[in-house]
Protein backbone atom coordinates (compact mmCIF):
# COMPACT_ATOMS: atom_id res chain seq x y z
CA UNK A 1 0.00 0.00 0.00
CA UNK A 2 1.65 3.26 -1.38
CA UNK A 3 0.87 6.44 0.43
CA UNK A 4 1.24 10.59 -0.16
CA UNK A 5 1.56 13.35 2.30
CA UNK A 6 -0.87 16.58 2.82
CA UNK A 7 0.08 18.71 4.94
CA UNK A 8 0.29 16.47 8.29
CA UNK A 9 -2.35 13.55 7.01
CA UNK A 10 -1.69 10.42 5.66
CA UNK A 11 -3.84 9.55 2.68
CA UNK A 12 -3.51 5.89 1.43
CA UNK A 13 -3.38 4.88 -2.22
CA UNK A 14 -5.50 1.29 -1.92
CA UNK A 15 -4.21 -1.75 -3.56
CA UNK A 16 -6.07 -4.87 -4.37
CA UNK A 17 -6.69 -6.00 -1.01
CA UNK A 18 -9.84 -4.28 1.37
CA UNK A 19 -7.57 -2.46 4.09
CA UNK A 20 -8.51 1.12 4.87
CA UNK A 21 -6.39 3.03 7.25
CA UNK A 22 -8.27 4.17 10.45
CA UNK A 23 -10.09 7.01 10.23
CA UNK A 24 -9.49 8.24 13.63
CA UNK A 25 -6.15 9.77 11.93
CA UNK A 26 -8.16 11.76 9.01
CA UNK A 27 -8.15 15.25 8.51
CA UNK A 28 -11.40 16.93 9.44
CA UNK A 29 -12.13 17.10 5.88
CA UNK A 30 -12.00 13.68 6.02
CA UNK A 31 -9.97 12.51 3.03
CA UNK A 32 -8.29 9.19 3.97
CA UNK A 33 -7.68 6.96 1.04
CA UNK A 34 -7.84 6.97 -2.80
CA UNK A 35 -7.84 4.33 -5.60
CA UNK A 36 -9.04 0.49 -5.18
CA UNK A 37 -12.07 -0.05 -6.97
CA UNK A 38 -15.99 -0.69 -5.87
CA UNK A 39 -16.12 -4.30 -5.59
CA UNK A 40 -19.04 -4.17 -3.54
CA UNK A 41 -17.37 -6.28 -0.51
CA UNK A 42 -14.93 -3.48 -0.63
CA UNK A 43 -17.71 -0.80 -0.32
CA UNK A 44 -19.12 -3.02 2.65
CA UNK A 45 -15.74 -2.87 4.98
CA UNK A 46 -15.74 0.63 4.42
CA UNK A 47 -19.10 1.44 5.96
CA UNK A 48 -18.22 -0.65 8.64
CA UNK A 49 -14.98 1.29 9.17
CA UNK A 50 -17.19 5.03 8.87
CA UNK A 51 -15.76 5.19 5.38
CA UNK A 52 -17.83 5.82 2.19
CA UNK A 53 -16.49 6.60 -1.15
CA UNK A 54 -17.26 10.01 -3.17
CA UNK A 55 -15.55 11.15 -6.04
CA UNK A 56 -16.17 13.19 -9.35
CA UNK A 57 -16.08 11.23 -12.41
CA UNK A 58 -12.65 11.29 -14.63
CA UNK A 59 -10.93 10.79 -10.96
CA UNK A 60 -9.46 8.10 -8.65
CA UNK A 61 -12.19 6.99 -6.19
CA UNK A 62 -11.73 9.01 -2.83
CA UNK A 63 -12.49 7.53 0.55
CA UNK A 64 -13.76 9.83 3.04
CA UNK A 65 -14.66 10.10 6.71
CA UNK A 66 -15.33 13.70 8.05
CA UNK A 67 -15.14 15.61 11.19
CA UNK A 68 -17.91 16.24 12.04
CA UNK A 69 -20.42 13.33 11.33
CA UNK A 70 -24.00 14.12 10.72
CA UNK A 71 -26.08 11.65 12.27
CA UNK A 72 -29.99 11.16 12.32
CA UNK A 73 -31.17 9.09 15.26
CA UNK A 74 -34.45 6.90 14.40
CA UNK A 75 -38.01 8.78 15.19
CA UNK A 76 -36.20 12.14 15.35
CA UNK A 77 -37.19 13.80 12.07
CA UNK A 78 -38.52 17.12 13.02
CA UNK A 79 -42.35 17.45 11.88
CA UNK A 80 -43.23 21.63 11.87
CA UNK A 81 -46.40 22.56 11.44
CA UNK A 82 -46.12 23.01 7.52
CA UNK A 83 -44.59 19.51 7.15
CA UNK A 84 -47.21 18.08 9.26
CA UNK A 85 -50.07 19.20 7.13
CA UNK A 86 -48.78 17.52 4.08
CA UNK A 87 -47.75 14.30 5.98
CA UNK A 88 -51.55 14.33 7.09
CA UNK A 89 -53.44 14.96 3.53
CA UNK A 90 -50.72 14.84 0.84
CA UNK A 91 -52.21 11.90 -1.76
CA UNK A 92 -49.21 9.25 -1.30
CA UNK A 93 -47.97 5.86 -0.63
CA UNK A 94 -44.51 4.89 0.67
CA UNK A 95 -43.54 1.59 -0.34
CA UNK A 96 -40.20 0.03 0.66
CA UNK A 97 -37.49 -1.96 -2.01
CA UNK A 98 -39.43 -1.97 -5.21
CA UNK A 99 -37.74 0.19 -7.29
CA UNK A 100 -34.08 0.64 -6.16
CA UNK A 101 -32.92 1.01 -9.79
CA UNK A 102 -35.46 4.03 -10.44
CA UNK A 103 -34.73 5.70 -7.16
CA UNK A 104 -30.79 5.24 -7.90
CA UNK A 105 -31.12 6.42 -11.15
CA UNK A 106 -32.96 9.42 -10.15
CA UNK A 107 -30.48 10.46 -7.60
CA UNK A 108 -27.64 10.63 -10.42
CA UNK A 109 -29.90 12.63 -12.86
CA UNK A 110 -32.30 15.23 -11.40
CA UNK A 111 -30.26 18.45 -11.29
CA UNK A 112 -29.20 19.48 -8.04
CA UNK A 113 -28.67 23.30 -6.94
CA UNK A 114 -25.15 24.49 -6.99
CA UNK A 115 -23.67 20.87 -8.50
CA UNK A 116 -22.76 20.40 -12.06
CA UNK A 117 -23.34 16.89 -12.81
CA UNK A 118 -23.28 13.68 -10.32
CA UNK A 119 -21.15 11.95 -8.27
CA UNK A 120 -23.31 8.58 -9.61
CA UNK A 121 -21.10 7.22 -12.06
CA UNK A 122 -22.15 4.03 -13.59
CA UNK A 123 -19.53 2.39 -12.23
CA UNK A 124 -21.02 3.74 -8.75
CA UNK A 125 -24.68 2.49 -9.81
CA UNK A 126 -23.75 -1.13 -10.71
CA UNK A 127 -21.65 -1.26 -7.56
CA UNK A 128 -24.83 -0.41 -5.14
CA UNK A 129 -27.67 -2.30 -7.79
CA UNK A 130 -25.10 -5.63 -6.50
CA UNK A 131 -25.72 -4.39 -3.65
CA UNK A 132 -29.28 -4.72 -3.20
CA UNK A 133 -29.31 -7.68 -4.50
CA UNK A 134 -27.42 -9.21 -1.85
CA UNK A 135 -29.78 -7.43 0.63
CA UNK A 136 -27.65 -4.68 1.83
CA UNK A 137 -28.68 -1.33 -0.01
CA UNK A 138 -32.28 -0.27 0.70
CA UNK A 139 -34.74 2.08 -1.31
CA UNK A 140 -37.44 4.07 0.06
CA UNK A 141 -40.04 5.27 -2.96
CA UNK A 142 -42.76 7.90 -2.56
CA UNK A 143 -45.96 7.49 -4.84
CA UNK A 144 -48.02 10.24 -5.80
CA UNK A 145 -51.22 9.94 -7.45
CA UNK A 146 -49.82 6.83 -9.31
CA UNK A 147 -46.78 8.04 -10.15
CA UNK A 148 -43.04 8.13 -8.52
CA UNK A 149 -42.55 10.86 -6.59
CA UNK A 150 -39.14 10.79 -5.08
CA UNK A 151 -37.36 8.69 -2.07
CA UNK A 152 -33.94 7.74 -1.06
CA UNK A 153 -31.53 4.77 -0.72
CA UNK A 154 -28.91 3.56 1.38
CA UNK A 155 -26.68 0.90 3.16
CA UNK A 156 -27.91 -1.54 6.03
CA UNK A 157 -25.94 -3.21 8.27
CA UNK A 158 -26.48 -4.70 11.71
CA UNK A 159 -28.55 -1.67 13.42
CA UNK A 160 -27.32 1.47 11.15
CA UNK A 161 -28.22 2.78 7.75
CA UNK A 162 -25.67 4.53 5.91
CA UNK A 163 -27.90 7.18 3.69
CA UNK A 164 -26.64 8.05 0.24
CA UNK A 165 -28.75 10.03 -1.04
CA UNK A 166 -31.92 11.28 -1.90
CA UNK A 167 -34.25 12.47 -4.11
CA UNK A 168 -37.70 14.74 -5.23
CA UNK A 169 -39.70 14.87 -8.45
CA UNK A 170 -42.49 16.58 -6.56
CA UNK A 171 -42.44 18.44 -3.17
CA UNK A 172 -41.61 17.40 0.19
CA UNK A 173 -40.94 13.85 -1.55
CA UNK A 174 -37.98 12.89 -0.19
CA UNK A 175 -38.64 14.69 3.54
CA UNK A 176 -41.45 12.01 3.30
CA UNK A 177 -39.53 8.99 2.62
CA UNK A 178 -37.13 10.22 5.32
CA UNK A 179 -39.61 10.02 7.84
CA UNK A 180 -41.06 6.80 6.76
CA UNK A 181 -37.35 5.29 6.90
CA UNK A 182 -36.42 6.73 10.36
CA UNK A 183 -39.57 5.80 11.79
CA UNK A 184 -39.45 2.53 10.42
CA UNK A 185 -35.92 1.85 11.52
CA UNK A 186 -36.88 3.00 15.67
CA UNK A 187 -39.67 0.63 15.54
CA UNK A 188 -37.03 -2.00 14.51
CA UNK A 189 -34.54 -0.86 17.40
CA UNK A 190 -31.78 0.77 14.71
CA UNK A 191 -29.31 2.69 16.43
CA UNK A 192 -28.39 5.62 13.62
CA UNK A 193 -28.82 7.10 9.93
CA UNK A 194 -25.11 8.13 8.99
CA UNK A 195 -25.97 11.29 6.81
CA UNK A 196 -22.20 11.78 6.00
CA UNK A 197 -21.97 15.14 5.74
CA UNK A 198 -23.27 18.29 7.07
CA UNK A 199 -25.91 20.37 5.40
CA UNK A 200 -28.49 22.54 6.47
CA UNK A 201 -31.24 20.98 5.03
CA UNK A 202 -30.78 17.85 7.30
CA UNK A 203 -30.31 19.58 10.10
CA UNK A 204 -33.11 21.34 9.69
CA UNK A 205 -34.96 17.90 9.46
CA UNK A 206 -33.49 17.01 12.81
CA UNK A 207 -30.09 15.03 12.36
CA UNK A 208 -26.99 16.13 14.43
CA UNK A 209 -23.51 17.23 13.72
CA UNK A 210 -21.35 14.63 16.01
CA UNK A 211 -17.51 14.15 16.60
CA UNK A 212 -16.17 11.68 14.16
CA UNK A 213 -14.73 10.12 17.44
CA UNK A 214 -18.10 9.66 18.74
CA UNK A 215 -19.78 8.34 15.58
CA UNK A 216 -16.76 5.21 15.52
CA UNK A 217 -17.58 4.38 18.68
CA UNK A 218 -21.50 4.36 18.28
CA UNK A 219 -21.39 2.87 14.38
CA UNK A 220 -18.88 -0.30 16.27
CA UNK A 221 -21.80 -1.28 18.59
CA UNK A 222 -24.33 -0.94 15.70
CA UNK A 223 -22.60 -2.91 12.81
CA UNK A 224 -21.95 -5.68 15.69
CA UNK A 225 -25.53 -6.06 16.09
CA UNK A 226 -28.04 -8.05 14.17
CA UNK A 227 -30.28 -6.28 11.48
CA UNK A 228 -32.68 -6.53 8.48
CA UNK A 229 -30.76 -8.41 5.59
CA UNK A 230 -32.53 -9.26 2.78
CA UNK A 231 -35.32 -7.50 0.96
CA UNK A 232 -37.65 -4.29 2.74
CA UNK A 233 -40.47 -5.19 0.67
CA UNK A 234 -42.59 -6.23 3.33
CA UNK A 235 -42.23 -3.40 5.33
CA UNK A 236 -44.92 -0.69 6.20
CA UNK A 237 -45.12 2.75 7.14
CA UNK A 238 -47.83 5.38 7.62
CA UNK A 239 -48.10 8.43 9.02
CA UNK A 240 -49.59 9.19 12.54
CA UNK A 241 -49.94 12.09 14.60
CA UNK A 242 -48.30 12.11 17.84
Amino acid sequence: MGSMFDETYLISALGPDHIFPDPRFASDEGLLAFGGDLDPDRILKAYRKGIFPWYTPGDPILWWSPDPRLVLYPGKVRVNRSFARVLRNAPYTVRFDTDFSTVIRACASVPRPGQNGTWLTPEMIEAYETLYERGFAHSVEVYMEGEFAGGLYGIAIGAAFFGESMVSLRPNASKIALKALSDVLQERGYDLIDCQVVTDHLLRMGAEAIPRARFLDELERAVSRGGDWGSWSDFHWEYRDG
